[in-house]
């Protein structure tokens, strides 16, 4: 990693589980990460400001609700709205294959189950940030 990334985690929805999103929070500053975690019941207009204003390079959803078909697209949308393409968006939670299968054609770079290891998704989030970074210059 050639410069500490700066990643937002947010719980978007109703969804009141945060111990995955708290200790992906955590995995991740421990790996040299800067990050952002919101808290719960973020809409996902909040989330993107939030991204915005901390000048993210991706943002972290973790979501349980099974709301992810909706929650995620719309967090999508509120950064494109505000010039945000380029922030890479990765999430967690129960998704069914499918329904990761289709937040991945959506432009969702990953998702990740129950039983992902910490350092797989860091190791994960370096390369793919690494990699979006070299592409850029």
């Amino acid at each position: 990693m050639k410069r500490p990334y700066r990643i937002v985690v947010a719980k978007p929805g109703l969804d009141g589980h945060d111990r995955g999103a708290k200790t992906i929070s955590r995995a991740l500053r421990d790996h040299g990460f800067e990050v952002i975690y919101t808290g719960l019941h973020q809409t996902p207009e909040q989330i993107a400001e939030t991204a915005l204003q901390e000048d993210v390079d991706g943002v972290g959803l973790s979501l349980l609700s099974g709301a992810h078909l909706t929650l995620f697209p719309r967090v999508m949308d509120e950064l494109r709205a505000r010039d945000m393409d380029h922030v890479l968006i990765f999430g967690g939670g129960v998704i069914p294959d499918a329904d990761a299968a289709a937040l991945k054609q959506q432009g969702v770079s990953e998702i990740f189950g129950p039983g992902s290891s910490l350092k797989t998704i860091a190791e994960w989030l370096e390369v793919a940030l690494d990699n979006r970074e070299k592409a850029t210059t």
